[in-house]
């Protein structure tokens, strides 16, 4: 079994369809996989066509050699790449999704791109008569492998109802936020959340350490009141234990929060905590912490 493989769970009955799955890391390979487990018929195509054998030895389906061949026959072509070049690379240009896909169908970006980038894409896909959905996720590995993402969605309000029965093979939550766009703007919303609380759960922990107190007692205690928070119940005790070898990568946030500080150059909006957490997170890369999960930011503290 693949380190990425799925937890089991239970899929709502809808009818089969012919889908496409472009980039198979942590998050794209149990994605696919639970597509595969609802019933779908998947093809998959990955940079590197190892990685695309070995989730067809375990989920079935076929892979492609191209993300053109592999959107040939699909309905909705999904994709979780690194970044917005990554991106590009497998919509556009002779050998890309959009070169290969039939019309009406919908490309579903997962991958936490720019906000221009979708747009980009999206005007790419109407002019050839295809749709768009840019569609960040939100949960992690254990997200992905659990099946119960939160997904943000931006495009038409046609095509998101087309694709939502489908996505929620792997979402707990799959919502349309807005124009194109309008997902990877909410994405960031998120990741500036996310940036704060980890920054403030980092000094509370190191504080309570240096105060001599049980830390598992005391995120215990404060996890049932106005302090409770995802980040506290489910990275609180590694932090304190100092294990910070699984989850979402330091270098995956810095490349979050670059989006975040561009997008805030454009649109005007005041970022003081989150360029200073930003920052904080460079300083965990150079204490070799490159693929730490972001919890490690209480590193910076001892």
């Amino acid at each position: 079994m693949s380190n990425t493989s799925i937890n089991a769970r239970t899929y709502d009955s809808i009818s089969p369809r012919s889908v496409a799955f472009l980039g198979l890391g942590v998050m794209g390979f149990p994605m696919a996989g639970h597509l595969a487990r609802a019933g779908h018929t998947v093809t998959v195509y990955n940079r590197n066509p190892a990685k695309a054998q070995a989730w067809v030895q375990e989920f079935g389906g076929s892979s492609a050699p191209s993300p053109r061949e592999a959107a040939q026959q699909a309905d909705i072509v999904f994709c979780c790449v690194g970044n917005d070049d990554d991106l590009r690379s497998v919509v556009l240009g002779a050998d890309g999704a959009l070169a290969g896909m039939k019309p009406g169908a919908c490309f579903v970006d997962h991958t936490t791109a720019s906000a221009a980038v979708a747009r980009e894409l999206f005007a790419a896909a109407q002019a050839l008569g295809l749709h768009f959905i840019d569609a960040p996720v939100s949960g992690g590995q254990a997200g992905a492998q659990n099946g119960m993402l939160t997904v943000m969605c931006g495009g038409q309000p046609q095509a998101f109802d087309a694709v939502k029965p489908v996505g929620m093979a792997f979402s707990k939550a799959f919502t349309l936020m807005g124009e194109p766009g309008a997902g990877q703007l909410t994405k960031m919303v998120n990741q500036i959340c996310i940036a704060g609380l980890v920054q403030g759960l980092s000094e509370a922990i190191a504080f309570g350490q240096k105060a001599g107190l049980d830390l598992d007692q005391v995120l215990e205690v404060i996890g049932k009141g106005a302090a409770q928070s995802w980040q506290m119940d489910n990275r609180g005790k590694t932090m304190a234990r100092d294990q910070f070898e699984f989850g979402f990568a330091v270098d995956w946030m810095r490349k979050d929060l670059g989006l975040v500080m561009d997008e805030a150059k454009r649109n005007g909006a005041r970022l003081p905590v989150t360029a200073l957490v930003d920052q904080f997170y460079a300083d965990v890369q150079a204490l070799g912490g490159r693929r730490w999960d972001t919890s490690s930011l209480i590193k910076r503290l001892r």
